[in-house]
């Protein structure tokens, strides 16, 4: 759950000044909106019994039902502890996506999409990649990517960030541009609030991939150590990238090749070594530095780099799982090619990513352009020039009216005292 304020506080300082409040609000209302509906029907449509084809849950757990002194995982644990363990994941996909629309999102619309994207995309996808046979219940069948495509994702990279990612990428292109992109500069305005919700990420990433092992046991310490290695291997990655290319390493890029270290290992964290988490985390720091800019070649306005991180990032974990798993972590797992496995596994790994990210990207371009089209989802261009959040919630997350005198401010009016000043002395020391 603390994953979610983390991703607010990294995306809200990436923004600008004006922006920040409905940045840290898009993130906000996920936790309430899909909370809800993960009680009344969406724990249901994930983790219920299949009703044909691996695509779909029943209605077993409609509005909590069947859960108390139930377990799931055959026995290992109590069916409400996961229930809302499972509830994050939901929660934290949808909220994800908003970087990809920052600036330029009315707070209602999003409310309504966040709802939608995750009866529609997210559960039935959740089906797919976490509904294993038997797993919430003895003679339930689960999804067709974990059962009969037999595709690997410990803990997220295709349900959580390809799927968040394809999500964002099309969500962008049904929003357009944000006005004055790519010409203006949109710096971050708080820098030291994106290192805090990077650190606050990282730590609750540990329950996000260590929890998916559902015991305290050696796996999930195997996937603790491949967590904390790959996000170290990532942020070096990006950091070399940075160094090279631009001269300087910078703040920014740490808080973000760590997070594209984590998305990555995501899928990888209970099936390698960890040789292979190092090698996981290096090449996504450094492939993902790369691909951020590809936003700018391509035209797409991705204010956050959701698409640059979280598809890319988890494109390269659960294609690497093909090169590098090996059973000998995790005899449930596969060996890779590396480890004496054939092409098969990456055929698997390769196919899930695709059905994944097309099913997300068509059906949230869809979503995104009716919402647009009704109710509205892109902001005005007035609101979006004198800022979101005095647009969309009438409120402002830094308040200077003690600061205020007279006809204006008086920090533009100490700002023009302090020119003149330098001027002045510039003229003397001439």
């Amino acid at each position: 759950m603390l994953m979610t304020p983390g991703l607010a506080f990294f995306y809200g300082g990436m923004v600008r000044a004006k922006s920040v409040l409905n940045m840290l609000m898009m993130s906000f209302i996920s936790l309430a909106v899909v909370s809800v509906l993960w009680v009344l029907y969406g724990y249901s449509l994930a983790f219920g019994n299949d009703v044909g084809g691996g695509l779909l849950g029943g209605g077993d757990f409609l509005g909590g039902a069947n859960l108390l002194g139930e377990t799931a995982l055959v026995g290992t644990l109590p069916a409400t502890v996961f229930v809302v363990f499972q509830m994050m994941f939901a929660i934290i996909t949808a909220a994800l996506i908003s970087g990809a629309i920052a600036d330029r999102a009315k707070f209602w619309g999003w409310t309504v999409f966040v709802a939608v994207w995750a009866t529609i995309v997210y559960f039935p996808v959740a089906h797919w990649v976490f509904n294993f046979d038997g797993s919430t219940g003895a003679d339930f069948v689960g999804g067709w990517i974990a059962n009969k495509l037999g595709a690997l994702d410990f803990a997220g990279g295709t349900a959580v960030h390809i799927n968040a990612g394809a999500a964002g990428l099309a969500l962008c292109l049904v929003l357009g541009k944000r006005k004055g992109w790519p010409r203006e500069s949109m710096r971050p305005h708080n820098l030291p609030f994106v290192l805090l919700g990077a650190g606050l990420l990282w730590f609750g990433w540990y329950g996000f991939n260590a929890g998916s092992a559902v015991s305290a046991g050696e796996l999930a310490g195997v996937a603790f150590l491949t967590t904390t290695v790959a996000t170290a291997a990532a942020i070096l990655g990006w950091l070399i990238v940075e160094q090279v290319r631009d001269g300087k390493p910078t703040t920014l890029g740490a808080a973000s090749g760590a997070i594209a270290g984590l998305v990555a290992i995501t899928p990888a964290a209970g099936f390698v070594n960890p040789l292979g988490a190092l090698a996981i985390g290096v090449i996504a720091g450094a492939v993902c530095a790369l691909a951020v800019s590809l936003k700018y070649k391509l035209g797409f306005d991705d204010s956050l780099d959701v698409v640059g991180v979280h598809l890319v990032g988890g494109l390269i974990g659960t294609l690497l799982i093909g090169f590098l798993a090996t059973d000998s972590v995790n005899s449930a797992g596969a060996n890779g090619l590396f480890y004496g496995g054939g092409i098969g596994l990456l055929g698997k790994q390769a196919l899930a990513a695709v059905v994944v990210m097309a099913y997300s990207f068509v059906l949230t371009y869809i979503i995104g352009w009716v919402i647009n089209k009704t109710i509205g989802l892109r902001a005005s261009e007035e609101a979006e020039v004198t800022g979101i959040d005095e647009s969309e919630h009438a409120e402002s997350a830094y308040e200077f009216s003690s600061l205020r005198s007279g006809g204006g401010s008086s920090i533009a009016k100490s700002a023009d005292v302090l020119a003149s000043k330098v001027a002045a002395n510039s003229g003397k020391e001439g």
